[in-house]
């Protein structure tokens, strides 16, 4: 395993990050801990969880990975070994279910409280924010359209003075972003350097073969303002593992349990992953390994963040850690995003 530390801190987390979103739907609580065990056992210690988990979100499933974790923290006693990072969920249809404040004070407060009931700890190293409370382009949408009508006024000095709390209460170790913009990330930068308060070290965005967009404003944050990406989704939801085109995809695959997450289905990204697909096997990889590699290696990205729904995938996607991309590869995969950029932002 390689391993790097998040901006800012002395804390050591593997380049590849454990991702956990389908234990508590797709997957039960012993493959949960299955996927733990190997996880550790092969040097991944940085695990990213949200109170929203699983994924599709419902009422009925709730903070359930959250609970197989803290069970598994529970039977294991491997809290100690695990750089943990959770979410609380922002405002939207989506999370009606959990709670309408966003990040107001109290419901700062509340979800911290129960996440660390659920986790069955004392603290979180990493606690982010899900998405931006304002109104902006996220979630496959590729523009950002002005809407004059968005209520929202500027809160950003206000939510870290209240993320300040908790951290000096012990509770939370460091802070990020997740699914914000170029100008949300700055504002919260700007913020904590002039008022001194906690600083957001990281943002957990979507970033793959499909799914370039971080490369645009945002890669120069990072770079300037040193804010490490947590890339999630490097497989596309499996689309880049080929198993959709070939036709080899199990009957408990993700997009055949839940088909309206389409985002990187559509006709331009099935063609792209066609072109990467080829790629990768005249370069004797399987399409999983590059497209894993791919993010492994990029400057900005702190941890990749993997999934998987069986040991053999979650095995697969850990060795992507050992594959190097040569020049001859990434031109090729260039020249299809220069021809197809984006299909999936």
């Amino acid at each position: 395993m390689k391993y790097t530390t998040l901006p800012h801190t002395d804390i050591k987390v593997s380049k590849i990050c454990l991702g956990t979103m389908t234990w508590g739907n797709q997957n039960t609580q012993n493959e949960g801990f299955a996927q733990m065990d190997l996880a550790l056992d092969k040097g991944v210690n940085f695990f990213d969880v949200a109170e929203l988990y699983p994924v599709p979100a419902s009422a009925e499933t709730y903070a359930e990975t959250e609970r197989i974790i803290g069970n598994w923290f529970n039977k294991t006693g491997n809290r100690d070994k695990v750089v943990l990072a959770t979410k609380i969920a922002g405002p939207g249809d989506y999370t009606a279910h959990i709670r309408t404040t966003g990040f107001s004070k109290d419901a700062l407060h509340e979800a911290v409280d129960n996440s660390l009931k659920r986790l069955q700890t004392d603290y979180i190293d990493l606690y982010q924010l899900h998405w931006p409370e304002r109104q902006t382009n996220t979630f496959g949408v590729r523009d950002y359209t002005h809407n004059p009508d968005d209520k929202w006024e500027d809160n950003f000095n206000e939510i870290l003075h209240n993320l300040d709390e908790i951290v000096k209460s012990g509770k939370i170790r460091q802070v990020g972003l997740s699914n914000e913009k170029a100008w949300g990330t700055m504002r919260y930068l700007e913020e904590s350097k002039y008022n001194n308060l906690p600083r957001m070290i990281t943002i957990q965005n979507a970033y793959s073969l499909l799914c370039r967009p971080f490369e645009g404003d945002l890669a120069e944050v990072a770079h300037r303002e040193d804010i490490g990406l947590l890339a999630y989704s490097p497989m596309a939801f499996g689309v880049l593992s080929g198993k959709y085109i070939k036709g080899t995809a199990a009957d408990n695959a993700r997009l055949k349990l839940f088909p309206r997450f389409a985002r990187y289905s559509g006709e331009q990204a099935t063609e792209a992953t066609k072109r990467y697909l080829k790629i990768a096997e005249d370069n004797s990889m399987t399409l999983a390994q590059m497209s894993l590699a791919f993010v492994n290696n990029r400057p900005f990205v702190t941890s990749n963040i993997i999934g998987a729904t069986n040991l053999s995938q979650l095995e697969e996607n850990i060795d992507s850690i050992t594959i190097s991309l040569s020049e001859n590869v990434m031109k090729a995969i260039n020249e299809v995003h220069a021809e197809i950029p984006n299909p999936a932002p």
